[in-house]
């Protein structure tokens, strides 16, 4: 093989390997490419340039993607209050399928026929670059070494420490990913069911337990579900997203570690932290209780259920996501108001909601105190025909009891 490998890179360990390893092995140029889809910052980005220069890259293209990413699926995980098992945000994996779609491109503009990612044979992420690519470009060649050689952890960071690149301690032993929607940290800890991992290897919220923080709060303003303001000022939402994960985390706000179905049918666990995400699903979900009638959000939850699966599973390419998309932006049109949340170590309160389409402003009637809208006589017969089913079905078993003596 003499054409370019462009290979999907993160800088982690895995991909990191990978660089000589295909550089070696297949004895063709390598070019990297991160596709930014957030938490790298200036800094960081020409660190990783570094990097793969360093590896033997013979280029390397970082892509900002972080606005589409917003655009593409996190709007819609907004939207749907998305929370895998009722816990977690979908910290990293979502942004997968756009950032297989972003490596082709490269890949195309650049001549290449080949594609090479990093993920392992028991991970979740193979499954939905590969769904991407083979949908979205199937044209190219994958390759996947980690994968298809069975490569440890420890292997790779010797093979890179006998070619004179550093690997330290921490980063064999616990593979971070960090996006715009969160971070997922693994290690042997979540390899079983019973341990935590250790405070040093958490990487936004490290030390917030530690000791107790003076409570603050602050407002999140929504547009048709799109949160657009933070305490009256105004933000593109990639902004908004930072700024909120830079309140939130030194509280402790979206710590977790959660126990799930891979795609690949086992049980899987990871440590995650996501300060923005547990706190804009939780302030969006307290506005739509507001503004929208009780079938909205019970057919809403329905398909967002679905949709959080799907994107789970790598399957943004599946036409039925468009299909969701479209339900989340027609129930999304009155998705609009304030929340005011305040936020204390490890919790995040809503304290207050408004919003013009309110259904509650909308009313006469008072919970618990005033009527309103109806009768004294009207609430009596309405109980009345609301129990009579369970009324006829507990008479009709009395009934058959009694012939049956």
């Amino acid at each position: 093989m003499n054409e370019p490998i462009v290979l999907a890179f993160s800088g982690g360990l895995d991909t990191s390997f990978c660089v000589p390893w295909l550089k070696e092995t297949y004895g063709s140029d390598v070019i990297t490419v991160i596709v930014d889809t957030g938490g790298l910052d200036d800094l960081e980005r020409t660190r990783l340039a570094d990097k793969s220069k360093q590896l033997g890259a013979v280029s390397h293209h970082c892509i900002d993607a972080r606005a589409e990413f917003f655009r593409e699926t996190l709007r819609w995980l907004i939207a749907g209050n998305v929370l895998r098992g009722n816990l977690y945000p979908l910290c990293v994996g979502a942004e997968r399928s756009l950032q297989a779609r972003r490596v082709a491109e490269v890949a195309r503009q650049l001549g290449a026929k080949t594609i090479a990612h990093g993920c392992t044979a028991a991970g979740n992420d193979q499954v939905r670059f590969e769904v991407a690519l083979r949908t979205l470009a199937p044209e190219m060649k994958i390759l996947a070494p980690v994968r298809d050689h069975g490569f440890s952890r420890e292997h790779e960071a010797k093979y890179l420490r006998e070619r004179g690149v550093e690997v330290s301690a921490e980063r064999a032993a616990y593979s971070v990913n960090r996006g715009l929607w969160g971070v997922t940290i693994g290690g042997k800890e979540t390899t079983d069911t019973l341990e935590s991992i250790p405070e040093s290897a958490w990487l936004l919220t490290r030390g917030a337990f530690e000791s107790a923080r003076a409570a603050a709060s602050c407002a999140i303003a929504f547009e048709r579900g799109i949160p657009v303001a933070l305490d009256g000022k105004r933000m593109e939402a990639v902004a908004l997203i930072e700024s909120v994960d830079a309140i939130a985390a030194p509280f402790g706000i979206g710590r977790g570690i959660h126990m799930g179905d891979t795609i690949l049918g086992m049980k899987g666990r990871v440590a995650f932290e996501a300060p923005a995400a547990t706190l804009l699903i939780a302030a969006h979900r307290e506005l739509e209780k507001l503004v929208l009638t009780q079938r909205q959000m019970r057919l809403k939850e329905q398909v967002a259920s679905l949709y959080g699966d799907w994107i789970h599973e790598g399957q943004w390419v599946e036409p039925a996501c468009r299909d969701a998309e479209a339900l989340f932006e027609s129930v999304q049109q009155r998705v609009t108001g304030e929340v005011r949340v305040q936020l204390r170590t490890g919790n995040a309160l809503v304290t207050g909601v408004s919003s013009p389409y309110s259904l509650k402003a909308a009313s006469k009637a008072v919970y618990g105190e005033a009527v309103g809208e109806w009768t004294a006589a009207d609430a009596a017969g309405f109980s009345r025909i609301l129990g009579l089913p369970a009324q006829l079905a507990a008479r009709a078993a009395s009934r058959a009891q009694a012939a049956a003596r």
